[in-house]
């Protein structure tokens, strides 16, 4: 990063932000490897090391000299060996990943997801996601963190959160098997269920959907004669790989009826997973060309675009390079994580100073063994 390259009070900005992460990792790894609070995984992972990470790790940086996080890791248990001694005897929730085949990857949680969709609350502006609302959460069910997590969002906003039943690894076994006809039903069966909560007169005006599920429940609305405004919706929060700058303008101009000034719609795409928490987007706008960038919630969280030979550099502003995980919480500490997408390297923003990521897509060296589903 340059001057020239940002303004002064942005560039200011990022500085302050850097010495935040730097000091929020010193704090996050003197808690996980100090053995009156550090978890049994990473107090045993220690004595592999060839470093001292309670003497080693100073800054963000330091954070390079630990091997790459595999998520094999988290496959099988016992999950108990990943709570840290200082949070021993909170109530804890176990999260799940994956599991389409094999064992699922499993993260325990006790209030990380409460906070971070805490502080994703405070990006959403009030006048499309208003305090008291209702919401529904048009996702996946079962044992993962998004549907706990939308929940609380809502209620922490001050509303009551619908649910429906959805089972993406169910959608992704039909993918996979060919059963198209099986596949159209069982994705009519999960629009059915919205369909139902939003003419039930519940008063719904906020929603968290995928933008697949977003299409199907648009198309749903058409046939009856009625459209997303039409059903008193004004806040959608929506996330999955499947954005993209053309998808999201169809959207707003078709499905919406135009840019939230005019159509009363407003659409926030976030980009994230069980790990890493919570990455929103700077405003969409035409004057982009629709470009979706998104920004890690830091410092709780980090996301670098590197070089998928060299996951250590960083790739320049612009550039392509594999999504990069870290996070940093006294729950989980994960020291780079190499994700299954890609994308370009975006400069700081006013609102999020440090880097971000923008066109977001499944990872070309494994995208063909890629089953995307419901997201």
């Amino acid at each position: 990063m340059t001057d020239s390259m940002l303004s002064a009070e942005l560039a200011s900005k990022a500085s302050q932000a850097k010495e935040e992460l730097d000091a929020h990792v010193r704090e996050t790894v003197q808690w996980h490897f100090n053995p009156e609070t550090g978890s049994p995984f990473w107090l045993k992972k220690a004595e592999t090391l060839d470093f001292d990470p309670l003497k080693e790790v100073n800054c963000f940086e330091d954070v390079k000299k630990f091997p790459l996080f595999e998520d094999d890791w988290l496959r099988g248990g016992p999950v108990e060996r990943w709570i840290p001694k200082g949070l021993e005897g909170k109530p804890t929730y176990v999260f799940e990943t994956g599991g389409t085949t094999g064992v699922p990857k499993s993260r325990v949680v006790v209030d990380d997801f409460r906070i971070d969709y805490e502080m994703f609350s405070h990006t959403l502006p009030d006048e499309y996601f208003p305090k008291g609302s209702n919401w529904l959460m048009l996702g996946p069910s079962g044992p993962r963190r998004l549907r706990l997590a939308v929940e609380h969002l809502c209620q922490y906003r001050g509303g009551i959160c619908f649910c429906v039943d959805l089972d993406p690894r169910w959608v992704v076994k039909l993918i996979k098997k060919g059963w198209m006809e099986h596949l159209e039903a069982y994705k009519q069966h999960v629009i059915d269920q919205a369909m139902t909560i939003l003419g039930a007169n519940h008063d719904i005006k906020c929603m968290f959907t995928t933008p697949k599920l977003l299409e199907n429940l648009a198309e749903a609305l058409e046939k009856k004669g009625s459209s997303i405004p039409d059903s008193g919706i004004t806040g959608i929060f929506s996330g999955g790989t499947e954005f993209t700058p053309q998808w999201t303008r169809f959207c707003i101009e078709e499905y919406f009826g135009g840019p939230a000034e005019e159509s009363g719609v407003y659409m926030t795409p976030t980009y994230g997973n069980t790990l890493m928490g919570l990455a929103c987007s700077r405003p969409v706008t035409e004057e982009e060309d629709f470009t979706i960038a998104y920004y890690a919630p830091q410092p709780r969280a980090v996301v670098e675009v590197v070089d998928p030979d060299s996951h250590k550099d960083v790739v320049d502003y612009g550039d392509t390079g594999r999504a990069k995980l870290y996070t940093f919480t006294k729950e989980v500490f994960i020291p780079g994580f190499l994700e299954r997408d890609e994308g370009e390297r975006e400069l700081p923003y006013e609102k999020y100073p440090w880097d971000g990521i923008s066109g977001v897509r499944p990872f070309s060296k494994l995208a063909g063994g890629t089953t995307v589903g419901v997201y």
